[in-house]
């Protein structure tokens, strides 16, 4: 079986790159800089030299390929845009190269087709690759609790931010969680069609919720708050983000907000097992305790 995976450096796919090598399968993984591969990855995987925004390369990396992993990555001043490029390329590769089955890295929220922020470009993505042909399965992912260590500075400070109501419940999960998903798929030949699976972690959090859990587990208090947008907005533009990149960031919590409900419900095969308490306590919790 050749199975093609794109960003094997990420926090997913090098995951899903670990769990081929464990089924036996040598991967042929595509990444603009093979040096940040690990000595032993390379060594069991085909390496490819290629920017995945350019639409020659891809197709000549995915020639010959069975099943294609497409983790497509937010870039440039207009990430919307970017998926929707991400997505052009990838549909064009599996169309020319007849690759069977496409497995994407999507999230909740893509399926409203608007209203989301940056997972609007994800809905453009999952647009594109069901019109390519192939069998394709769009993993509707929750909110990745890896998401927090890019906020390390509030949360040392006590503070859980978000621009959701402290209250509100929405599906988190563990990016290890993910890459079980991805892989299984991938090593599964037994599905057809266009499909649309939830990985939603074992249980919707709000960051009350977490910010309980972190007290726990650090033995400090964290206060949930919630962020205004514009507040959020003003911060990034500060930053020097361009207008497209705000609205992308800014847009996801609107579309959490608005009484959407996801295509793909809880269930026992939407319900992942790591919970945040399991993984905090060994990824972010010692980041947060007092040296």
């Amino acid at each position: 079986m050749r199975i093609v995976v794109s960003t094997p450096t990420g926090q997913v796919g090098s995951r899903v790159v670990a769990r081929l090598h464990r089924a036996g399968v040598r991967p042929v993984l595509v990444v603009r800089d093979p040096e940040r591969l690990a000595p032993d990855v390379r060594h069991r995987s085909e390496v490819v030299a290629a920017d995945l925004t350019d639409a020659v390369a891809v197709l000549r990396a995915t020639r010959g390929a069975d099943a294609l992993h497409w983790v497509a990555p937010s870039l440039g001043p207009d990430p919307v845009a970017a998926y929707d490029r991400l997505g052009r390329v990838a549909a064009a590769a599996v169309r020319e190269n007849g690759i069977a089955r496409v497995v994407v890295q999507s999230s909740v929220g893509a399926e409203a087709r608007g209203g989301f922020g940056e997972i609007d470009g994800l809905g453009l993505l999952e647009e594109h690759l069901d019109g390519s042909g192939a069998a394709v399965t769009h993993l509707r992912c929750g909110y990745f609790f890896s998401n927090l260590l890019l906020d390390l500075p509030a949360l040392r400070s006590g503070v859980v931010a978000s621009q959701l109501e402290t209250d509100r419940r929405i599906p988190w999960v563990a990016p290890d969680d993910v890459a079980d998903v991805a892989a299984l798929r991938l090593l599964s030949g037994d599905w057809s069609g266009r499909t649309t699976q939830g990985v939603l972690g074992p249980a919707d959090l709000s960051i009350a919720d977490v910010a309980a859990t972190l007290s726990d587990l650090v033995g400090r208090p964290f206060r949930a708050e919630q962020l205004g947008d514009e507040a959020v907005a003003e911060q990034l533009r500060s930053v020097g983000m361009t207008p497209a990149q705000v609205d992308a960031v800014v847009g996801m919590a609107r579309g959490f907000r608005s009484g959407f409900r996801p295509e793909d419900p809880r269930d026992a095969v939407s319900t992942t097992p790591t919970t945040f308490r399991a993984w905090a306590a060994e990824h972010l919790a010692p980041a947060l305790r007092p040296r």
